[in-house]
């Protein structure tokens, strides 16, 4: 289990977020602080594209 005092920074936006208890079995893969964010990244790829 990890630390409930640990913080990751989000890939989008840069800033730090701690774990909450549902990323509990999830908490390596988690990269984004919101779904705001996640969202964000997949429109400044398409973006970059065009």
């Amino acid at each position: 289990m990890y630390n409930k005092d640990s913080k990751k920074r989000c890939v989008a936006c840069g800033r730090f977020f701690s774990w909450r208890k549902k990323w509990e079995r999830c908490w390596e893969n988690v990269r984004y602080c919101s779904d705001r964010c996640r969202g964000s990244k997949k429109i400044q790829k398409i973006s970059k594209n065009s």
